[in-house]
């Protein structure tokens, strides 16, 4: 997507405050213009030997009432221009937040979370400084143009001798280099923080910090190169003013004596100088912003993936001040009710490693309770995932009581479905929060979803109770304790499908049958479960049996332990621990 075609639909998102903004700055930079020609006037009048009279003061008079104007613009500008920078920030922000959160879950993010969050704030951050730069260019290039016309009318020969040189440095642009080497060290980052453990196991940390330094230098370097580029264009910009002025002295003189050039004039030329330089600035910074500005865009773009590229311009009201719109909870309706749910020629192969499934088939009845199991790498979490649309699937059709679900991802969601996967994620907020996640407590039977997850005597136990911060990832509870939070989340939503990946792995052997007991206590509840526990085969009105992505067997515990062999195996493979003997149900 065009970087111009970004910048014009950033700056009229919202054309009242575009407008605005645009007439305050504007306005802003104009105003020097009339200090100049005052300045002009005044200093005519005194070398002419005018006094302190009427005339004088109305000039001095008028030279603070434009200072005071100019003054006052800044300050509605400012806050004008508040609103105007955050409403873009968020508009871009929040269409990027909403389309990877529509995308299935492995394929959210084509890079790490780290690049992500780079992406987030530092690209974004540029492209709000090119909107920054276009709302002010507009006023400083059209004051610069108007100052050198008005230099040029009083004096063509000693302005073009002034301005031309400033013209030749325009075409300067600076270096992309920057921003992708932040976004490499950034990426590292988020890698490191994220596998820590995998780190220090495998003694890889020297390693790790030595990769972490390489990619460091290589963006300490580009920074500079940026950084000193940057300085440099300022430095010849800026000292064009002092070299300018000189040069005025020095071509003026004789003017001056013969008359054709006043002390006025002089004075407006050195005033205007410095408009026409900042101009002159502001078009060639542009131009290499424009350049930088393009390496985000694209940055932007391949957050989206296989989202048409105008997406992340999507307009939409964004709320910075007042009252927040209210979150809609969705109500449960007839139409959510759970009959049936069937899948036919369910596929989905990685695209990397080619492993997954292929033509699943199978039919869900409300009520029932569903077992999922199979050798590690038999396809059993990736089957509940493309099911529910955290992973795309190649070929299928799911049909949600006879009516075919295009888009997984947003139909199997509260109140129709709840999903736990084998690593539940909690956030840095109260124990009560991660259950609710934005439900309304007075919409919720809160003890009673803690109860069913067998939580109650470990929130009696925490500091605070449910009011306790878990942390990052809820660092502050144990394997099980976050299991069983993400299983409260789930049953406080009281779904009419329960997607559950391995939910007792991290428990111990009295809670876990405790929690089994429970969930088997629901009433009316459809289960699509991924197990190998015996508890679970036992209670399962039928086991779906996978083998190397394709459904090995099908049918209830004691058929299979009949004619399956791979069934036999995995009953086998797993010591009587729970519940006695294999024959009884």
């Amino acid at each position: 997507m065009s970087t111009w075609r970004v910048l014009g639909r950033l700056l009229v998102y919202q054309p009242g405050l575009y407008a605005l903004n645009m007439l305050l700055w504007t306005a802003f930079w104009l105003t020097p213009l009339l200090v100049g020609l005052v300045m002009r006037a005044i200093f005519d009048a005194i070398t002419h030997g005018a006094t302190v009279g009427t005339g004088l003061l109305s000039l001095l008079v008028l030279l603070l009432g434009v200072a005071a104007a100019r003054v006052m613009i800044n300050v509605w500008g400012v806050s004008a221009w508040a609103t105007y920078f955050f409403s873009r920030a968020a508009l871009l922000r929040s269409n990027l937040l909403q389309r990877i959160l529509g995308r299935p879950g492995a394929r959210a993010l084509p890079d790490s979370p780290g690049e992500a969050m780079s992406r987030f704030r530092d690209d974004v951050e540029e492209l709000l400084r090119l909107v920054e730069m276009t709302v002010d260019g507009v006023g400083i290039v059209l004051a610069g143009i108007i100052g050198a016309a008005i230099m040029f009318r009083i004096n063509p020969v000693i302005t073009k001798a002034v301005l031309v040189p400033l013209v030749v440095i325009i075409g300067v642009v600076a270096t992309r280099e920057a921003r992708e080497a932040a976004g490499r060290v950034t990426d590292l980052i988020g890698e490191m923080f994220g596998a820590v453990q995998a780190v220090k196991v495998a003694g890889a940390e020297d390693h790790v910090i030595a990769h972490f330094q390489t990619l460091n230098d290589a963006r300490r370097r580009a920074s500079l190169r940026d950084s000193l580029l940057t300085e440099v264009l300022g430095m010849v910009f800026w000292s064009s003013v002092n070299s300018g002025t000189g040069l005025i002295l020095l071509l003026a003189g004789q003017s001056i004596r013969a008359g054709t050039f006043t002390v006025g004039d002089f004075v407006l030329f050195v005033f205007y100088l410095s408009l026409v330089t900042e101009a002159m600035t502001t078009i060639g910074n542009f131009s290499a912003r424009i350049r930088q500005a393009g390496v985000s865009v694209q940055r932007l773009v391949e957050l989206l993936a296989d989202e048409a590229p105008e997406r992340l311009l999507d307009y939409h009201p964004v709320y910075l001040s007042g009252p927040l719109p209210q979150v809609s909870v969705p109500e449960k309706t007839g139409m959510d009710r759970l009959e049936t749910l069937e899948v036919r020629g369910l596929t989905y192969r990685d695209p990397v490693t080619g492993r997954g499934i292929e033509d699943v088939s199978f039919t869900l009845t409300r009520g029932s309770f569903t077992v999922v199991t199979g050798r590690i790498g038999s396809g059993k979490s990736t089957l509940v995932r493309a099911l529910i649309g955290l992973l795309p699937r190649d070929a299928g059709e799911i049909c949600w009581n006879g009516r075919s679900v295009e888009r997984p991802a947003e139909f199997f969601v509260a109140p129709r479905a709840a999903y736990i996967p084998q690593v539940p994620r909690l956030f840095s907020e109260a124990l009560k929060d991660n259950v609710l996640f934005g439900l309304p407590v007075t919409r919720a039977d809160l003890p009673g979803a803690v109860w069913s997850a067998v939580m109650e005597r470990d929130v009696e136990t925490l500091e605070s109770g449910l009011e306790t911060v878990v942390g990052p990832r809820g660092v502050k509870l144990s394997g099980g304790q976050i299991q069983r939070t993400a299983a409260a989340r789930m049953f406080v939503r009281k779904p009419e499908l329960l997607v559950i990946d391995d939910l007792s792995s991290a428990l111990d052997v009295e809670t876990e049958r405790t929690l089994w007991e429970r969930l088997f206590a629901l009433e009316d509840v459809t289960c699509l479960v991924v197990s190998h526990r015996k508890i679970a085969f036992r209670r399962a009105d039928r086991i779906i049996v996978l083998k190397d992505g394709h459904i090995e067997a099908v049918g209830p515990l004691e058929e299979l332990l009949r004619r399956s062999p791979e069934m036999q195996r995995l009953w086998q493979g797993e010591p009587f621990s729970l519940l006695g003997s294999p024959t009884t149900r």
